[in-house]
């Protein structure tokens, strides 16, 4: 698993130099690899509340909220183990080194704490990862008086509650999301996702594990839902995170239709990738605001407002990929996007769950076959109902439980397969085991939450954070 480097000056001179961006991510299956990235939100604790910082609100980005963490971080070892990442003067992340390489920190617009896992042999390792991640935050967040847990949706906190982050990327999207959606800003800011990034041997074998992601991704969803809560109280839903995409900007999100056909292809991606708005170009580290402006126009010899005979590059294309949001999304690998941040066992089910489907090739077959069983319009379908209706979701002759129980089932058989074990000879299969539990008519985490609330909690919805906590 690689990602693009520093920003390549090249300008583009024809299409086939897109393509082969993305065609540069193959690999070898030796060489595969399985990259987690999860969020979370902060909140102050209690006995840090004070008349400037109430109990369990978002911490701010300064003084002694975010800002301070990532500084006390970047001294880790004498600041070996991370390098500043500053945006105008603002330090907005880290960049992993020395035994945390591959890594990184960075915020989302609403101070949402993301670690980029490296890319990793095998799942024992993306557990090791997690664990050292979550310790090396907890003394820190205890000396600042704050915490984090990863949910879905913010249980309690309204828009205007959450501070932004000084990212300019993030002030860019902050003016253009309302002009293309409703809820726009709730996923800037109210949004926690779990993704794991997983490679691809050739364009064919790229395509294969798009169709089967995608299709499935909205049966993720229902399984690993955590966000039943709306401004402090339940609204319906069972993720709100996945409902809150469903109105986003559609022209860069979703389940877009030609991922799923016969004969996708990096081209495709690249085509689709063209007409989908842009944000912002860099130039002298410096974001250009050309929000809703056309990459292929730029290509095809239009000139953007303040970057006139400017002609794109490379290094624009890769800033491009990042700017949007499917469902699964192609870079030089595969990112599974569908999935509500959870409790840090449900985290690493997520990437089990996947990496088990995916990553042999008996079980991808049958998960090939698996799909093919429902038209694609009946899983852009179920997208839409996941978020309200979960797991009980109709589907066929039963419901999304069923499917997903197959899924899992899938996962293990991938993972044996695999036969990765850990130094007390375990294999990877365990990492499936709350999923067993759902699959088999256990609650999910947003159907455990609503259980709290109307049990123990007794309608206070601030319990979840101690509880969530990490």
């Amino acid at each position: 698993m690689s990602n693009p480097g520093e920003h390549n000056s090249n300008v583009i001179e024809s299409f086939q130099q897109m393509a082969d961006v993305l065609a540069a991510g193959a690999r070898p299956r030796q060489e595969w690899r399985i990259g987690t990235e999860h969020e979370k939100f902060g909140f102050v604790l209690p006995d840090a509340a004070g008349p400037q910082r109430r109990a369990w609100s978002s911490p701010p980005y300064a003084p002694q909220g975010i800002e301070a963490l990532l500084r006390d971080l970047a001294g880790e070892n004498g600041g070996a183990r991370w390098q500043e990442i500053i945006d105008r003067d603002a330090l907005i992340g880290l960049k992993g080194a020395a035994d945390a390489k591959g890594c990184s920190i960075s915020l989302e617009p609403g101070g949402q704490f993301e670690l980029s896992g490296a890319p990793l042999a095998s799942l024992h390792e993306t557990a090791a990862e997690m664990d050292r991640h979550f310790a090396s935050i907890r003394k820190p967040c205890n000396e600042l008086g704050i915490g984090f847990a990863p949910i879905g949706f913010h249980p309690t906190a309204t828009r205007a509650d959450i501070p932004w982050m000084p990212k300019s990327r993030y002030a860019i999207m902050r003016n253009y999301m309302p002009r293309v959606g409703t809820l726009g800003l709730d996923m800037m800011l109210r949004t926690c996702t779990v993704q794991v990034n997983l490679d691809f041997g050739s364009e064919a074998d790229m395509a294969r594990k798009m169709r089967v992601s995608l299709a499935l991704q909205p049966v993720a969803t229902a399984l690993f839902a955590s966000s039943p809560f709306y401004e402090g109280k339940p609204n319906g839903l069972l993720s709100n995170r996945a409902q809150v995409w469903t109105d986003t900007d559609n022209a860069r999100s979703g389940m877009p239709h030609l991922f799923l056909r016969d004969g996708f292809s990096f081209a495709a991606y690249v085509n689709w990738l063209l007409d989908v708005p842009m944000y912002f170009v860099t130039r002298d580290d410096r974001m250009i605001d050309v929000a809703g402006c056309s990459f292929r126009a730029w290509l095809d010899g239009r000139d953007l407002p303040g970057l006139e005979g400017e002609r794109p590059t490379i290094g624009d294309f890769e800033d491009h990929l990042t700017t949007v949001f499917p469902d699964v999304r192609l870079k030089q690998f595969l990112e599974m996007r569908g999935a509500d941040a959870g409790s840090p066992a449900m985290m690493l089910a997520q990437s089990a769950l996947w990496t088990g489907i995916l990553y042999d090739d008996a079980t991808l077959h049958a998960a090939e076959k698996l799909v093919l069983e429902h038209g694609w319009d009946d899983y852009s379908a179920i997208r839409a109902a996941v978020p309200r209706t979960g797991l009980d979701t109709p589907w066929g002759q039963g419901d999304l439980r069923g499917v997903a129980a197959r899924m899992v089932e899938l996962a293990t058989d991938g993972l044996r397969a695999r036969a990765c074990r850990d130094a007390h000879g375990q294999d990877e299969t365990r990492y499936l085991d709350p999923l067993r539990e759902i699959v088999s008519g256990g609650p999910t985490q947003a159907e455990a939450w609503l259980a709290a609330y109307h049990g123990r909690w007794k309608g206070d919805v601030t319990r979840i954070f101690a509880e969530a906590a990490v």
